[in-house]
Parts: C-alpha cells; sequence; structure tokens
C-alpha cells in the first residue's frame, strides 16, 4: 500500500492526540474518515468466496480486492463475548460478558456491558463522532422475548441499551437469535417497534435502517460510525426462494467433498499454507454416504448458503449508497464474524431448551415448525431449523471444533479492512489479531484517545492494539499475546506458538506455523514452553477476573431457566 502527501500527515497526528475526558467536541475535519464496522453472525471461516467459498458473496469479496485481508483473525469464539471485546477494546470478561447474557453472580460474567469500559460508540463521539447501529445487540442483559414488551427491564440497571451506550440511533433486536420473518425485542432507538411490509426480512431491514441512518449522517458536517451488525447466518434457516433455489441440488456431492473443496480453494488463494493438512471430519460427523435424508441436508445447506448471499447482496447496496453520495473512497469499512460456524441444535445458551423461547406464531397466525425435522425443508416463515455439526465442519475448512469452543474452528474469522482513500491495492496480513484491536484500530483513524475516565467511572486501559500499522507493512506483528476463555476452554497464541485446552482436558501444544490445524501436539516434546505459556495465561485469567468454570452453572442456569418458565 502506498501512502501520498498529506495524507500521511493523518497517521502522524495520531500520536500528537490529548487526552479527552470531557464533553464531545465538535471536529470538521473532512479529511477523517467514516467508519462502517459490519460484524457476521455464526459465519465459518470458509464461508466467504475470497476465503474459498462456492457461496456467491462478490461486494465482500469485492471490499478485499483494494483492502487488506487478515487470514489469522481471532474473534472470541462466541456471539456475546466477540461483541463485548469488538465494541469495547477489552478482553469480554473486563467488559463484563465473560459468558453470555446470563448474570452468573461474578462482575466478569455479569451479562451486560460494564461501567468501567467504554464502547467504540462512546469513544468516538468525543472525537466528534456522530454513531449510529443496526442490528443484533446481545451485550445488555438477558430477555424472554415471550413476556409482554411492557415488562421487560429494557434500559434498566443491567439492561443497557446501544442509545445509552452511544449510539445516536439504532434499530434492531436486543436478543442473540429469533425468526427474520417476525423478529422479537425489536427496538428502534428507545421504541418497541414491530415488523412492517408484507416481504419484511430482517436483513433487508438492518440494511435499509443502516442506509437511512447513513443519508441521515451525511447532513452533519462531522463524520459519521455506523455498526452494522447482521444475524445472518445465524439459525433459524430463514431465505427467501429465490435465493434458496440457486443453491439447491449443488450440495448433494456432500459436507465431506464441500470441506475439501474449500481446503484446496483456501490453498490456491494462499489464504493458508498448503502444509497445513486439512483436519479430519469431525467425530460427531458422519460420512456423506450414510446420510438417510440427503435432499434435506442439502437443503438446509442452501438455505445457509442463501443468508450468506443475501447478507452480501445487502453489503452491497451499503457500499452503493456510499458511492451515490460520493464519500465511499473516504470510508474505511471492516468486516469480520462473531465466532466460528454454529453446530449447537438450536440452543443458543448451552442446556436450555430453546423451543419454548422461539415458539411464536407466524405474523398471520400459522404455527412455528421447530426443529431439524427432516420432514419439513427449512426456509419459509413457518419454519425454524439450523444446519448443525456436519455442515458447520465444512463452513470451519479446514480447522476443528466450532463455535464455543477455543481451537481454530470457533475463534478463526475472516477479517477484511477497505479503505479505498488509503489502501490502494490488495495486501494480506498473516500474523495473528484479535477482535478488541478493532476498537483501538478506529481510535486512530479518528485521531481520538482512549479515555481514562468516563462520566464519574474509572475505565479498563485499552488491550487492543491499532491495525493501522499493519496495513502499510505486511510483516507488523502484534504485541502482546491472544487469551480465551469460555465455558473453561481456554487457549493463549503468542507468535507462532498456541497452547489450547478443551474443558475439562490438559494443555495442548501447536506450531502455528507448521501446523495451524492443530493436528500434530508437541506439549509432550517442549513442557518447557508450555509451563512458559500456562504462566503468562494464568496472569491474564487473573488480571481479567477470570473464574474457574463449573459445571454447577450449567444446573443452575438450566434451573433457573425452568424456574422462571414453570416447565416444572
Amino acid at each position: 500500500m502506498v501512502f501520498f502527501g498529506e495524507r500521511d500527515q493523518l497517521f502522524i497526528s495520531f500520536i500528537n492526540c490529548k487526552n479527552l475526558k470531557g464533553e464531545e467536541k465538535n471536529m470538521k475535519n473532512k479529511n477523517t474518515p467514516n467508519i462502517i464496522l459490519i460484524l457476521a453472525d455464526d459465519m465459518g471461516f470458509s464461508d466467504l468466496g475470497c476465503f474459498g467459498s462456492e457461496i456467491n458473496t462478490p461486494n465482500i469479496d469485492g471490499t478485499s480486492n483494494n483492502g487488506v485481508i487478515f487470514t489469522q483473525a481471532y474473534n472470541s469464539a462466541r456471539c456475546c463475548p466477540s461483541r463485548a471485546s469488538l465494541l469495547t477494546g477489552l478482553n469480554p470478561h473486563q467488559a463484563g460478558v465473560g459468558y453470555m447474557v446470563s448474570n452468573l453472580g461474578h462482575p466478569s460474567y455479569q451479562g451486560y456491558l460494564n461501567n468501567n469500559c467504554v464502547t467504540i460508540a462512546e469513544a468516538l463521539k468525543l472525537s466528534g463522532y456522530s454513531t449510529a447501529m443496526s442490528g443484533k445487540w446481545h451485550v445488555g442483559g438477558q430477555y424472554d422475548p415471550r413476556y409482554h414488551e411492557s415488562s421487560l427491564p429494557v434500559g434498566e440497571e443491567g439492561y443497557p441499551t446501544p442509545t445509552q451506550r452511544g449510539f445516536d440511533k439504532y434499530y434492531g433486536s436486543l436478543i442473540g437469535a429469533g425468526s427474520y420473518y417476525n423478529p422479537k425485542v425489536l427496538l428502534k432507538n428507545e421504541t418497541f417497534v414491530k415488523p412492517e411490509g408484507e416481504n419484511y426480512h430482517f436483513t433487508d431491514a438492518i440494511t435499509n435502517e443502516a442506509i437511512d441512518m447513513i443519508k441521515d449522517s451525511i447532513k452533519k458536517d462531522n463524520p459519521f460510525f455506523l455498526y452494522l451488525s447482521y444475524t445472518a447466518p445465524h439459525w433459524p434457516l430463514h431465505a427467501f426462494e429465490e435465493d434458496v433455489a440457486k443453491y439447491e441440488g449443488k450440495y448433494m456431492i456432500g459436507w465431506d467433498k464441500v470441506r475439501q473443496n474449500r481446503y484446496e480453494n483456501l490453498k490456491g488463494l494462499e489464504i493458508i499454507n498448503p502444509k497445513w493438512d486439512i483436519s479430519p471430519r469431525d467425530e460427531n460427523s458422519v460420512s456423506w454416504e450414510k446420510v438417510k435424508y440427503k435432499k434435506w441436508e442439502d437443503r438446509r445447506m442452501a438455505v445457509y448458503a442463501a443468508q450468506v448471499e443475501h447478507m452480501d447482496r445487502c453489503i452491497g447496496k451499503v457500499i452503493k449508497k456510499l458511492k451515490d453520495l460520493n464519500i465511499y473512497n473516504n470510508t474505511m469499512i471492516i468486516f469480520l464474524s462473531d465466532n466460528g460456524a454454529c453446530a449447537e441444535f438450536l440452543a443458543e445458551d448451552a442446556s436450555l431448551s430453546p423451543y419454548h423461547d422461539f415458539d411464536f406464531a407466524t405474523r398471520d397466525g400459522r404455527n412455528m415448525r421447530i426443529g431439524n425435522n427432516p420432514r419439513i425443508m427449512p426456509g419459509a416463515d413457518d419454519t425454524f431449523q439450523s444446519y448443525e455439526l456436519p455442515w458447520a465442519n465444512a463452513s470451519n475448512a479446514p480447522f476443528r471444533l466450532f463455535k464455543r469452543w477455543v481451537h481454530e474452528g470457533g475463534i478463526s474469522t475472516p477479517l477484511i479492512i477497505s479503505w479505498p482513500e488509503m489502501i490502494k491495492n490488495r495486501r494480506q496480513i498473516n500474523n495473528p489479531v484479535y477482535v478488541a484491536d478493532v476498537m483501538a484500530t478506529c481510535l486512530d483513524v479518528a485521531k481520538g484517545k482512549y479515555p481514562s475516565e468516563y462520566k464519574g467511572n474509572s475505565i479498563t486501559p485499552l488491550e487492543g492494539e491499532s491495525l493501522i500499522p499493519a496495513l502499510n507493512n505486511e510483516n507488523w506483528v502484534r504485541q502482546k499475546p491472544i487469551c480465551w476463555e469460555h465455558e473453561g476452554n481456554r487457549a493463549l497464541r503468542d507468535g507462532r506458538w498456541k497452547i489450547v485446552s478443551k474443558y475439562p482436558g490438559d494443555w495442548e501444544l501447536y506450531d502455528m506455523v507448521e501446523d495451524r490445524t492443530e493436528l500434530n501436539g508437541l506439549s509432550k516434546k517442549n513442557k518447557s514452553k508450555v509451563s512458559q505459556l500456562v504462566k503468562y495465561y494464568k496472569g491474564w485469567a487473573e488480571k481479567c477476573g477470570i473464574q474457574k468454570w463449573k459445571k454447577d452453572w450449567y444446573i443452575y442456569l438450566v434451573e433457573e431457566f425452568r424456574r422462571k418458565n414453570k416447565l416444572y
């Protein structure tokens, strides 16, 4: 990438920013870029065309043509922790969301953003940005969508909303999942709203509201930050029939062949190193030859692919609007996914039955047909299904495991940064980066400063590192190791080395330069390296308030769920 003339000074000036603790300042520097942060939900590592997929994603792929692709980017393994880390630049436990939105009785696992963190929106407002969000929130406490809206504690202590955490405007759902045709706990700013229009689909609605927010933002002199948080392609499998039709029959080759094809494509694209062998089919999957309901399985993956394409088409609408408004070149777009592909059976919070949570009639009063029933083809508004483990195994090619785990299949995300005015040619960064780095990156381009105090609260020091230096230096290296903990699953990545433990197992050690697919454990051969990394991990865990995962937390969650919903 090449920088020219006065634009170089933009980056030099980052160093000289003063700490902003007070009120928002009015910044009318037209050279300061707009920022759009796009987050996909439960999308696997190899689900984009530019990451080896057969799914049609020309708009996202197009951003990579004059952008930077990060091939070893990491999220925090699950929806809520990743969102908390993304929004705050902290480890999720430091922000209060170490697990999900359930409150487990400890500050690190309280289930909502605490007051010792600031969101990107809050920080950028200090630099004069207008801020908006459209889509899934899921970092503001747990709601039961079956309760009447008037009884939900929206905005109360423990239930912060986007507009309470720095966003000037908001449209979306506060909960983690639901029907795309009839979403629940749907808010516009602070007011509950209902889906409107005969052909309503949540992916379209999120996009249309985002475009309206962009049009409104450019009426002002200051730049804008937009957080575009899709629910696609998270279950349920809901897509328009014309989109599904493009893919029906393509997956009759089976998940093993899809995995292998993507693996070969990833090597051809030089996203992965050819010396990394593809991981074996997951032990809980089966060979395609043994599958009884092949047409149903083909349909499930076809609907999933249609959801990804639908999201990509909507991102294309956003890009077109930016171009129509003549602001595309000076808008930085960041795209990533919140975790690896999802192998769960319609369960967002593990061990809790989902059926009562989502058993709503359609908008015209028909009963919902919930569950992965091979006699019911998914996609329509009265169906509620997921694509499950074998297809998720394909989405995560070539890696092991899935969302919830911290092996590569659970935490690896495609990450693309596009900024046409600054990034002239496609570049690729193969060194590790982390979701918390997004906050530091946004502050860097905004010439802003991370506050040490906000609204009378001391703010936890920033953990993320700006990726702006990486945009001009493919050999850029993150300074600090990356650590994870989720449901007792633990990991640390430090340069070429990674230790990882699947709860409640022992530490494994892998050389990620030679073996990123984690097939050749070295813990017995290199005990000193394991000890060194474990020592660092323990210090990190203490700093972040990591608690030893307890099986009885699952029991507590299940009992509380049953008690609240009178299931005894």
